[in-house]
């Protein structure tokens, strides 16, 4: 039995910095952190994405010097998305060994691969010219299985370029299970997929979707993404059948609206759980600070604490490198 007020003082523990650093249940690690980065074909210099301040549409030269400052920051890892300067209704750039997701992969690793995780997307939204993530039927449906053919062969490209891991964000039944088989027939067998296990047809996708110049162009993504009020045992089952389909480590996606998922998760699963802090979610801070309705740092490191506290092992997020330096 504990005691109780007044010899019960729980403020005890709380009475100065020192106090409550030292017993702090959540901590933070720089390693714990995955930069998202978009590297687009064609450009001489970044582009600001207008929706997502201080975020980039990175040419060659400039995505090298982000990873790089990444890496000496001691973030744990980033994870690339490709912008092609041509796209066509199958996404051939997102396997082309000369795309601009596979030369950035090559640089990139060659640049900084010692000592950060460089990783890339597997999808295709960002390399057709409809803005889906797969390919579609003559009705305009997407196509399940045919897009697994093409996932499996992006993985194997992501790899041969050099991604270290590869992470599957579609959300077309048995991409995990494909993407394994190939990378294993193609001698890939050592490397990881970090599957996007639970992605819900989110509203805070939004700004993203301005960064990588991938909003669908018709419909949306509601027939393959989560519905946000689907029942938590839909997302359970997706990660179930992941893992049995040989994911080495899982995500939700976005975190702070899913924190209860995230936390089932945690409580599920024997491997990583990873959490992606999605645009919306930076661009409603950094619009609130911008309008000095909050203090931006103290939001920032909130947002994050919560999202680790939820039971994330790695978190996705665009103040990675910013984050890692005040740690």
């Amino acid at each position: 039995m504990s005691a109780q007020f007044p010899v019960a003082r729980p403020r005890r523990l709380r009475r100065n910095p020192a106090l409550r650093r030292m017993v702090a249940g959540t901590r933070l690690h720089a390693a714990d952190l995955i930069l998202p980065v978009f590297v687009k074909e064609g450009i001489s210099e970044p582009n600001p994405v207008a929706s997502m301040p201080g975020v980039l549409q990175h040419t060659r030269d400039s995505v090298r010097k982000a990873a790089r400052e990444a890496a000496e920051a001691g973030v744990g890892g980033l994870i690339l998305f490709g912008i092609p300067a041509v796209k066509d209704a199958r996404g051939s750039a997102a396997d082309d060994p000369d795309g601009i997701l596979q030369v950035a992969l090559r640089e990139v690793n060659a640049e900084v691969g010692d000592s950060i995780v460089v990783m890339a997307d597997t999808c295709l939204d960002e390399f057709t010219d409809n803005g889906h993530c797969g390919i579609l039927t003559p009705s305009g449906d997407v196509d399940n299985d045919a897009t697994l053919e093409r996932y499996a062969s992006i993985a194997v490209a992501q790899a041969a370029a050099g991604s270290q891991m590869v992470a599957p964000s579609g959300m077309m039944d048995g991409q995990v299970g494909v993407i394994r088989a190939a990378l294993d027939g193609a001698g890939y067998g050592n490397i990881p997929i970090l599957a996007y296990s639970a992605k819900y047809a989110s509203a805070f996708f939004g700004p993203f979707r301005e960064a990588a110049e991938c909003a669908p162009q018709f419909g949306d993504r509601s027939t393959h993404q989560q519905d946000p009020a689907g029942p938590l045992e839909e997302a359970l089952r997706e990660v179930r059948l992941d893992l049995a389909e040989g994911a080495d480590a899982v995500m939700v996606k976005p975190a702070l609206a899913y924190l209860d998922v995230i936390t089932r998760f945690r409580d599920e699963v024997d491997v990583p759980v990873a959490a992606y802090q999605v645009s919306g979610e930076y661009a409603m801070i950094e619009a609130a600070a911008a309008n000095g309705w909050v203090d931006r740092d103290r939001m920032i490191m909130e947002s994050l604490v919560s999202i680790k506290r939820a039971g994330a092992d790695l978190i996705l997020t665009y103040w990675a490198t910013e984050v890692a330096r005040r740690l």
